[in-house]
């Protein structure tokens, strides 16, 4: 049986058996992709651009979606390449390489999602401290400290997977390179330390899991106590997408690693990972400018900006004003 050091690539699950299938696959992928990349780099040079939305919840609503675009950059590619030229293979250096980054964007974006939701939480319950403790420096020291706690996870996890012996072969159930499924080629006496490592971090995430239901106990109850309903209104809407996202990002994360070993099947799994991996960071952006007109008149000025331009249209000057 072939072990780690004659591994030279890994072999990912085939998206479909025919080749009009695949194609029909690929162009799929390809769509969700560039919607992913045009909807998330939109925030992310509106938020950069407009003067109004330098504010602490745009600032790390520009993270968000910028590890969302590191988050959905780290797979889809391959699974697209390999649908277009017709192979499985992705090389031993590869397959370490999305799990690394797979594992930092993710555990990074979680982060960022836990800030986030102390900065609802400062905004509706302490608002008159608002500006003290999220200045300008708090806020990069966290948006910092969120982007660093995605590296040592994602290191020690990689290094501990693929530091096992390989002794099932090297074909992987999945259509890019995910933890669960590698640890399945492993040797069965030698992977109970990386179960360990994911159990610690199964831990962190449980602990910011806490953190996020207590924030927003807090603020419910703020906001139930608010006299006026504008003021009610006014504090769920600027809270409703945060929890969305949450939501979204928790429910899909939870399916894919909880759900019972009886029902798993490799068309399941590709199902659960595919909702887990891309549809969150395909949809944030769409989320977050559903109901935030002042973020929605960002993205238009910046859209009709860059459209004038590239009609080299007098009226862009008035853009700017």
């Amino acid at each position: 049986m072939p072990n780690s050091s004659s591994v030279s690539e890994f072999l990912l699950l085939a998206l479909a058996d025919t080749r009009q299938l695949q194609l029909l696959h690929f162009w799929l992928l390809l769509g969700i992709y560039l919607a992913a990349l045009l909807g998330n780099g939109l925030i992310s040079t509106a938020v950069a651009c407009d003067h109004r939305l330098h504010t602490p919840m745009y600032f790390f609503l520009l993270n968000l979606a910028l590890l969302d675009l590191g988050c959905i950059s780290t797979t889809l590619p391959k699974a697209m390449a390999n649908a277009l030229w017709h192979t499985r293979a992705i090389s031993y250096a590869g397959c370490a390489a999305q799990v690394f980054f797979f594992l930092f964007f993710l555990a990074a974006e979680y982060s960022i999602l836990t800030i986030m939701s102390y900065d609802r939480y400062v905004a509706i319950c302490k608002p008159l401290h608002y500006g003290t403790l999220l200045g300008s420096r708090a806020c990069a020291t966290m948006a910092a400290a969120a982007w660093g706690t995605g590296l040592p996870n994602a290191v020690l996890q990689t290094a501990n997977t693929f530091s096992l012996p390989l002794c099932q072969g090297n074909a992987v159930d999945q259509f890019f390179c995910e933890i669960p499924h590698i640890l399945k080629l492993s040797c069965s006496e030698s992977y109970l330390r990386e179960v360990g490592l994911l159990l610690f971090s199964v831990c962190l995430a449980v602990g910011c899991f806490v953190f996020i239901v207590v924030s927003y106990v807090q603020i419910f109850r703020a906001v139930l106590r608010m006299p006026s309903e504008q003021g009610r209104h006014k504090a769920f809407s600027t809270c409703l997408p945060h929890l969305a996202v949450v939501s979204l990002f928790l429910s899909t994360g939870m399916v894919a690693y909880l759900k019972p070993p009886s029902i798993s099947s490799a068309s399941l799994d590709l199902v659960v990972s595919f909702l887990y991996s891309v549809v969150p960071p395909t949809v944030n952006p769409v989320i977050y400018s559903m109901r935030n007109q002042k973020l929605k008149d960002a993205l238009w000025k910046v859209m009709t900006k860059y459209i004038l331009k590239a009609m080299n249209c007098p009226s862009l000057s008035m853009l700017d004003l």
